[in-house]
């Protein structure tokens, strides 16, 4: 933003220049409209209405492009809340699960030489 501030100031410094250094008089005629003045003048006008002319082109661009910065900021902060509150549930949900539930136990293992000779897999039918 910077090196974008300073080129447009460099830019119209010699715009200036050059306007300055052609201060010929000059007949402006625009429809019914007559402007007689010096070409520095009519140069320096055309100059703003030039960067006039682009600052209302791209406000409404720049305008939007902020609106959604702000909408999509303000999605990510309840997205992320939602996530913590989530989280908090998990840990509470998981501090009451009993220590030997059948979720924390592993199942036993079951070999291939146990499925072939018809044993189940309970640790209590394997002797």
């Amino acid at each position: 933003m910077q090196l974008l501030t300073i080129t447009a100031m460099i830019f119209a410094a010699c715009a200036v220049i050059f306007a300055l250094q052609n201060n010929i008089p000059v007949a402006v005629t625009f429809l019914l409209w007559h402007f007689d003045g010096s070409l520095a003048i009519v140069l320096l006008i055309a100059l703003a209405l030039g960067g006039f002319i682009v600052a209302l082109v791209s406000t409404p661009g720049t305008l939007r492009r902020q609106w959604a910065i702000k909408r999509l900021n303000k999605r990510v902060s309840e997205l992320e809340s939602t996530c913590s509150s989530q989280k908090a549930n998990l840990a509470d949900l998981e501090s009451r699960l009993p220590a030997d539930s059948p979720a924390s136990q592993k199942p036993p293992y079951v070999g291939l030489k146990d499925i072939i000779l018809g044993k189940s897999g309970n640790i209590d039918d394997r002797k």
